[in-house]
């Protein structure tokens, strides 16, 4: 151990960090935390009971839901364990709370070190209006799109009118794809739009939305930045994001393949002035989009730890999250420039989706879980075998990251990593992945022609779909109270422990989150409309006995933070048996459609 590293430990052995996220972040952080000598935190809903960060971390506290809204967004509940288990650090991960200032603003007030930016430095980035306005001030390269947010989908029309399509709808106060919808026809604006506002309300707390043009064919380029509370900004280089399927990442690579040195010093120019600008503090990130013709245009800035750091991180040799830490700490950065890129990494996010179902998440319980190893190889997992993935959160399971001396060798050894990464008991993204990295159009030594809508428009998808198996996503929580040494403590077991036990003795009280229609029993017939994922049936777009046309858009799912819509498969009248905000297993018989053909 060298004798920085020996120090740290012993400066910050009684350093304690709270980790307000879950998953494969918050094992991430967990790691970071023990090389830099801290003791974390764990948080965990009920049906995180026993995931993998809850396990691995110093220590962890309930927060007794199931609910995104109970649990990982409660700002008051999160705060109270922060000061019940002495934490004196908080680390917000990504998505969640990462980017909201109020969080940010409430963990300064309580007395603790935030690891992140500036509330007021997330306030004006996270308002994705003033972001451009900085990025205008600082003459970073931008194209057209509204002042302020629109009042309506009329205005949003309004402007594709006068400035052409494609547009792009995008949450004021948002970020990670959520929140943004690309219209490419005039007559599907108005539901886009609709479906931004609400994404962006229910992700963000607030709906309000711009309107931006949409650059042809783009592909996604992003600069990862640091700065300290010195005034010292580094940009440590750039990533490439293109592959994406509804607007949110399944591959990036860094550093960015196929940019001229006028592109990259552009980028990297644009991305230190903006932060500058906007005296940044912490890791983040400025994001843009590089059109077939060369047109460069800032996208957004995220004011976190993004997804994908770890493929810059093993082409700089920079730990992002330990930098994280120094930064909060008040310590200078560790480097003084732009680090020159060693080797090349990908990194393949492992998502819990079917791909021949079109990427529908696919909670469930991980029975086999059999990563890759080898020369270049870094998995970064919230799950283990035996893992539970429930529909209430991200479908991200884990993340493969591969790295080679050039690009060609970490495209070889990612192949192989592909063929022996195997996962079963729910489908994942891995058919996808395979598929990928024998595609030309991703490996080409010459040119590079995936670009941001590429599986939509280029990506033949002919991955069959995975067999619909018994779906225990859900952890159930029993609940009851024992008491020690005279103290009365509530003491919460995962039902399944418990099975064939009576607990009728122990003033037992059992908590099911979610509730629903349970499809088994039920025999479905050709004129049943059929619930496509696990997740919470959002809204009808139909009323009782209405007339339906085979192909109209009926309802609306959410699952994993992602909407599916729900069309109707044959024309005639519709018998609604579901309720709107209920919690539904895949195959649940959500409707009926009688009359018609």
């Amino acid at each position: 151990m060298s004798t920085t590293m020996t120090l740290n430990n012993k400066e910050n052995h009684m350093k304690k960090v709270l980790i307000a996220n879950r998953g494969e972040i918050a094992v991430r952080i967990i790691r970071a935390c023990r090389d830099y000598g801290l003791h974390s935190i764990a948080v965990y809903a009920d049906s995180d009971i026993n995931a993998h960060h809850v396990q691995l971390a110093d220590e962890a506290y309930s927060l007794g839901g199931n609910s995104p809204a109970d649990t990982y967004l409660n700002i008051p509940h999160l705060l109270d364990i922060a000061k019940r288990s002495g934490a004196s650090m908080i680390h917000p991960g990504y998505g969640f709370l990462s980017e909201r200032a109020e969080f940010a603003r409430a963990a300064i007030d309580a007395g603790l070190i935030w690891i992140g930016p500036e509330p007021e430095t997330i306030d004006i980035l996270g308002d994705k209006v003033k972001a451009r306005k900085i990025a205008q001030r600082v003459g970073a390269p931008l194209v057209s799109g509204t002042e302020e947010p629109v009042k309506n989908a009329e205005e949003a029309l309004t402007f594709a009118e006068e400035h052409g399509l494609p547009i792009a709808i995008k949450a004021a106060y948002g970020g990670g794809g959520r929140g943004m919808k690309v219209a490419w026809r005039l007559d599907e604006v108005t539901e886009l739009y609709n479906s931004a506002v609400r994404e962006a309300t229910a992700a963000f707390g607030r709906g309000e939305c711009f309107i931006e043009q949409f650059l042809d064919k783009p592909r996604h380029i992003e600069a990862q930045i640091l700065a300290d509370k010195h005034g010292n900004v580094v940009v440590l280089g750039t990533r490439d994001c293109s592959l994406q399927r509804r607007n949110q990442k399944l591959v990036e690579e860094a550093p960015a393949p196929f940019l001229t040195d006028n592109q990259r010093q552009r980028i990297h120019q644009a991305a230190q002035d903006i932060c500058t600008e906007a005296r940044y503090t912490g890791a983040g990130t400025v994001e843009f989009l590089l059109s077939a013709d060369g047109t460069i245009s800032f996208l957004e800035v995220n004011t976190r730890l993004q997804v994908e750091h770890p493929v810059t991180e093993e082409t700089t040799a920079i730990d992002i999250v330990i930098e994280q830490f120094r930064i909060a700490e008040g310590k200078p950065l560790s480097l003084t420039a732009t680090p020159i890129p060693s080797g090349h990494a990908f990194e393949f996010r492992i998502n819990a989706e079917d791909v021949g179902k079109g990427f529908l998440p696919a909670p469930g319980t991980v029975t086999l879980f059999s990563p890759p190893s080898g020369p270049g190889i870094r998995l970064d997992s919230g799950v283990v075998a035996g893992s539970i993935v429930p529909g209430t959160f991200d479908s991200l399971m884990a993340k493969l990251i591969v790295t080679g001396a050039t690009r060609q060798q970490a495209i070889a050894r990612a192949r192989r990593a592909l063929q022996e990464f195997n996962i079963e008991g729910l489908a994942s993204v891995l058919p996808f992945h395979r598929a990928v990295i024998e595609h030309p159009d991703f490996i080409s030594d010459n040119t590079f022609k995936v670009h941001t809508r590429w599986i939509e428009t280029d990506f033949i998808n002919d991955v069959k779909m995975v067999p619909r198996q018994e779906n225990h996503s859900q952890e159930k929580i029993t609940r009851t109270f024992i008491e020690i040494d005279g103290r009365r403590h509530e003491l919460g077991l995962p039902a399944g422990l418990l099975e064939g036990l009576s607990l009728s003795n122990l003033g037992q009280n059992s908590v099911t989150k979610d509730k629903g229609s349970e499809a088994e029993g039920i025999i479905t017939a050709p004129h049943h409309v059929l619930a496509p994922i696990s997740g919470v049936l959002q809204s009808w777009y139909v009323q009782e006995s209405d007339e339906v046309k085979q192909g109209d858009v009926i309802a609306v799912m959410e699952a994993m933070k992602m909407e599916t819509q729900l069309t109707a498969h044959c024309s005639g009248k519709i018998v609604i048996h579901a309720e709107e905000n209920s919690y539904q297993q895949s195959g649940s018989v959500l409707a009926s459609i009688n009359g018609g053909s």
